[in-house]
């Protein structure tokens, strides 16, 4: 299953499994529970690669003076 996300004029596509994508809306998958974090990385994973996050992370400590 491919999802897909406009922001910004990015577009994402991250491909999932039909658990994964059941996983994220809620469903529990009592003999996998690692479902839905697989799922959560393969998505972050996704952004990582298209956004620069870096630069977001920094902390200009000058103004928490």
């Amino acid at each position: 299953m491919n999802s897909s996300l406009k922001s910004g004029g990015h577009k994402i596509s991250v491909e999932l499994t039909a658990d994964e994508a059941l996983a994220l809306t809620g469903v529990k998958f009592n003999g996998n529970p690692q479902v839905e974090a697989i799922a959560k990385k393969k998505i972050r994973k996704a952004f990582e690669k298209t956004f620069d996050f870096s630069t977001q992370d920094k902390v200009d400590y000058e103004l928490l003076k």
